[in-house]
């Protein structure tokens, strides 16, 4: 029920073994506030439209952050979170892991995203992912059978879910390599929490660090943020569940948007691969087939259809989003605590974005 949701998703660090995400020693980046602050927009969604207070009461957010030009415009906490709450963000940790094989490319440690997965993965030989690239793990166009639905208490998420909770080191990998193929490799796509946490052991293998030190030594120390983050385990001492569980604060995911927006740039250092944000978060396709879908970032289209604003964005299950659009320098931030997993929102969130780019034109 509400309330109870309210706090575990507050409290989800709490709840797995977590390690922690170093914010390091430096200065707090600050944020400028704007001196014209938005206090509401007409929120056009379809022949409907709504208005900032609709968006945040019947989408049940608890924090929403937007940023012009680096200076916020809006910031509004809810239901009892502050600034200084972590909440949990589900399948926004999926876009951070892969920006983790970006930034190992560029070390030095994977080759290129054309390598086969069983170079770094060698336990994965004679499964489903013979002959699967990182690219393909990355497009979720792996062909390896999955059923992502929340709700069904038989899904494979369902069973990674009990793996989880189950605490037993690799347990979920040793699962995953049990999985049949049963499409070709990037011809089909299909959503799959399973292909993230090989992403995780991708990363491990290939650096040989943990997926938390990795991203605090790379840029989650170097960006200012106000505090540490946490990122849920598999087993006490285990690997990182990269699918979802980075539990941090609104205005750090913020700026982790406005280290998406400025191509993963850190001042004058390029510590992602040049480029490596557009051709993670543009469409493309998979087995002839148009796919909104990048490397584990969702493109996301203007009111028009359009996505030549080349606008993006992490997006997790219960409504939690960073939502970045390069064109318009507009990054939005929003946490959520929605009745279900997914489509419990009243006002698509989609709508709200391109509703407030125009509003901060």
């Amino acid at each position: 029920m509400p309330d109870e949701q309210v706090h575990l998703f507050r409290n989800t660090h709490r709840v797995f073994p977590c390690r922690r995400i170093s914010r390091g020693d430096g200065p707090v980046r600050d944020l400028p506030r704007e001196v014209d602050v938005v206090e509401d927009f007409p929120v056009r969604a379809g022949e409907q439209e709504f208005d900032l207070y609709d968006y945040v009461s019947r989408n049940r957010l608890v924090g929403l952050l937007m940023l012009k030009d680096g200076k916020v415009v809006h910031e509004r906490y809810e239901l009892g979170i502050d600034a200084g709450t972590r909440w949990m963000s589900m399948s926004m940790a999926k876009s951070v892991s892969t920006l983790l094989i970006g930034i190992a490319i560029r070390d030095g440690f994977i080759g290129s995203v054309d390598d086969p997965l069983t170079d770094y993965l060698p336990e994965l030989r004679g499964s489903g992912y013979d002959g699967v690239s990182i690219r393909h793990l990355m497009q979720m166009t792996s062909g390896v059978e999955w059923d992502d639905t929340h709700t069904d208490p038989n899904s494979h998420r369902r069973h990674m879910l009990a793996l989880q909770v189950g605490q037993q080191p690799d347990a979920i990998l040793k699962y995953m390599a049990s999985l049949p193929r049963v499409a070709e490799p990037g011809t089909r796509w299909n959503y799959s929490t399973g292909e993230t946490h090989v992403v995780g052991a991708l990363v491990k293998a290939a650096t040989g660090r943990w997926l938390a030190d990795y991203l605090s030594e790379k840029f989650w120390s170097r960006l200012g943020m106000d505090a540490d983050a946490e990122w849920w385990l598999e087993a006490p001492d285990g690997l990182e569940v990269a699918g979802s569980g980075i539990c941090a604060t609104l205005r750090d995911y913020a700026r982790l948007g406005l280290f998406a927006m400025n191509d993963g740039r850190i001042g004058d250092e390029q510590v992602l691969p040049a480029g490596w944000i557009e051709e993670s978060t543009a469409p493309r396709e998979a087995g002839g087939e148009p796919l909104n879908y990048g490397y584990m970032w969702w493109p996301v289209p203007d009111a028009k259809g359009s996505f030549a604003d080349g606008a993006f964005s992490a997006r997790g299950i219960f409504g939690q989003y960073i939502y970045v659009n390069p064109a318009e320098r507009v990054v939005l931030t929003v946490l959520s605590s929605r009745s279900k997993p997914k489509f419990a929102e009243a006002i698509l969130d989609n709508h709200f974005f391109n509703s407030a780019v125009e509003a901060l034109r």
